[in-house]
C-alpha cells in the first residue's frame, strides 16, 4: 500500500468478504496517522438515522459495536442515541473539543454505482454525509467506511425507503466483524 495518497478499498459483503483483509487496511490507515500505535485514541461516528432503512447502517454498526468492542474505542451514534443531519454539527462540535484529539473513522450508508450495491468502501478520507438527499453537511472523518445500499440510477422518489432490512444487517455485520478483528490485533 502507498502512504500520503488517497485510496478508497471496495469489499463485496458476501461469503467472500475477507474480515482480516479488511482489518489489515483499516490498520493501515490508523498507523498512518499515528506516530507510536496506540498514542490516539479511535474513534467510530456511526452516522445515520434509525427511522429510514437506508439510512438505518450506521446505528446499526454503532448499536452492534457497542455490544462487541471493549473500551479501547469511542463509539458515537446507535439505534438509541443515532448521529444525523439534524445533531451532526453539533456531534462534531463537541468532538473537537476533546483534548485527546482521536482519530474519527466515519461510517455512513452511501448509494453508488448499481454493481457496487451490497460492497463496502474503506477510504483514508472524508465521507460527506446527506449527498443522497441532497442535504449540505460537512465532510467527517479521516477515515471513512461505507456500505453502498442503493444505486444512483434507482429512479423512485425515496431509493433509501427500498433497502432491504437485510442487505443493511449484512453489510452490518460485515463492517462490525472487520472493525472487531482490527480492535483485537490493534490493542
Amino acid at each position: 500500500m502507498r502512504l500520503n495518497t488517497q485510496e478508497t478499498f471496495y469489499h463485496r459483503a458476501d461469503d467472500t468478504f475477507s474480515s482480516h483483509l479488511f482489518a489489515n487496511q483499516l490498520s493501515h490507515f490508523v498507523s498512518n496517522l499515528e506516530k507510536k500505535p496506540g498514542q490516539r485514541p479511535i474513534l467510530f461516528l456511526c452516522i445515520g438515522s434509525d427511522r429510514v432503512t437506508g439510512d438505518s447502517l450506521g446505528p446499526v454498526i454503532g448499536y452492534k459495536l457497542n455490544k462487541l468492542c471493549g473500551r479501547e474505542v469511542t463509539i458515537i451514534g446507535s439505534l438509541e442515541h443515532p448521529v444525523h443531519a439534524v445533531n451532526l454539527i453539533q456531534t462534531l462540535h463537541w468532538i473537537s473539543l476533546r483534548k485527546d484529539k482521536p482519530i474519527l473513522v466515519a461510517i455512513d450508508a452511501s448509494i453508488g454505482m448499481t454493481e457496487h450495491v451490497g460492497y463496502i468502501t474503506l477510504s483514508n478520507r472524508p465521507l460527506k454525509p446527506g449527498q443522497a438527499v441532497d442535504k449540505d453537511l460537512p465532510a467527517v472523518g479521516h477515515i471513512s467506511i461505507t456500505g453502498i445500499v442503493s444505486s444512483r440510477q434507482d429512479t423512485s422518489l425515496f431509493p433509501l425507503h427500498n433497502t432491504s432490512l437485510s442487505l443493511i444487517m449484512n453489510l452490518a455485520d460485515c463492517i462490525c466483524n472487520g472493525i472487531s478483528r482490527f480492535c483485537y490485533t490493534h490493542f
